[in-house]
C-alpha cells in the first residue's frame, strides 16, 4: 500500500501540555502547573511553568497573531514621509504631509466658499479608530525636537483629535501602510469643515475670515497665524 504520510503536509508532535488552576476567591489569582510529553504522548513531570517556557508560549502566540494579520504592513519599502510606525496591539502611525495646495470643503453655514487653498506642512497621527493632526512651521530637517502647532482647521480639539462627523471610517485589520494613510488622509480632506470643537480657536486672529482669505487665492499660507502646543513630535510617541 502507498505511504500517504507526507500528503497531510507536516506532522505535529506533542511536547508540553499546561493545566491552569484559579482561586475561588475574589483575587481569581492563576496558577499554572506544565507537564512534558513521553514519546508515547502521555503527560510526565508537572512543574510550575517556567519563565522561559512563558517566554516561548508568548513567543509562539505573538508570530501567529503577526502572521494572521497584515495591519500596517508596508507592500514595498517604507513610505519617505513616514515617521514613527507601531504594529504592536493598538498600533498606528505617525507621517507628514509638505506644505500643499488642497480641496477644503467648508459647511454652508461658515461663509466660506470650498475650493483650494495653500495649507501648511502638517504632521499626522493615526490609529485603527482615530486621527490626531498637528500643523508644522516648516517641513524641513524634521526631528523628535520638532515643535508641533495646532492644526488651523475647524473640526479638531485641542489635543488635536480630529471630529470625523459623518463621515464613515473603515478600517480593516488587515490594511496595509500606504492604503492606510491614504485612506486617512482622503477622509480629512473629503469631510466637511463646520465647526469648532469646544471653543478651541487653533490659529490667532479669526479663522473664519483668515480661510475667507486663502480659498480661491495662490497666497501661501501664513504660518506666523498658528499658535504652538508646545509640544513636540516626541510627544506623540508613547
Amino acid at each position: 500500500m502507498k505511504n500517504l504520510t507526507n500528503a497531510f503536509g507536516s506532522l505535529y508532535h506533542p511536547q508540553k501540555a499546561l493545566l491552569i488552576y484559579q482561586q475561588e476567591n475574589s483575587d481569581k489569582q492563576v496558577y499554572i502547573e506544565s507537564y512534558d510529553i513521553d514519546p508515547q504522548g502521555r503527560p510526565i513531570n508537572a512543574h510550575p511553568l517556567s519563565v522561559t517556557e512563558g517566554s516561548a508560549l508568548a513567543k509562539a502566540l505573538h508570530n501567529k497573531e503577526c502572521k494572521n494579520t497584515a495591519f500596517l504592513k508596508p507592500a514595498g519599502l517604507l513610505p519617505k514621509n513616514l515617521l514613527y510606525l507601531h504594529t504592536e496591539r493598538n498600533g498606528y502611525a505617525i507621517w507628514h504631509t509638505p506644505k500643499q495646495n488642497r480641496k477644503l470643503l467648508f459647511k454652508a453655514g461658515l461663509g466660506i466658499d470650498s475650493g483650494y487653498a495653500n495649507i501648511p506642512a502638517l504632521i499626522w497621527k493615526a490609529t485603527k479608530d482615530g486621527l490626531a493632526i498637528y500643523a508644522l512651521t516648516h517641513d524641513k530637517a524634521i526631528d523628535l525636537d520638532t515643535e508641533l502647532y495646532h492644526a488651523p482647521f475647524f473640526n479638531t480639539y485641542n489635543d488635536g483629535k480630529v471630529c470625523m462627523g459623518n463621515v464613515a471610517i473603515s478600517i480593516s485589520k488587515n490594511c496595509g501602510l500606504e492604503d492606510f494613510i491614504a485612506q486617512w488622509e482622503q477622509a480629512f480632506f473629503n469631510s466637511y469643515f463646520s465647526h469648532m470643537m469646544q471653543g478651541h480657536n487653533p490659529v490667532k486672529g479669526n479663522m473664519v475670515q483668515l480661510w475667507q482669505s486663502l480659498v480661491g487665492t495662490k497666497k501661501q499660507f501664513p504660518v506666523k497665524a498658528l499658535i504652538t502646543t508646545k509640544k513636540t513630535i516626541k510627544s506623540l510617541i508613547r
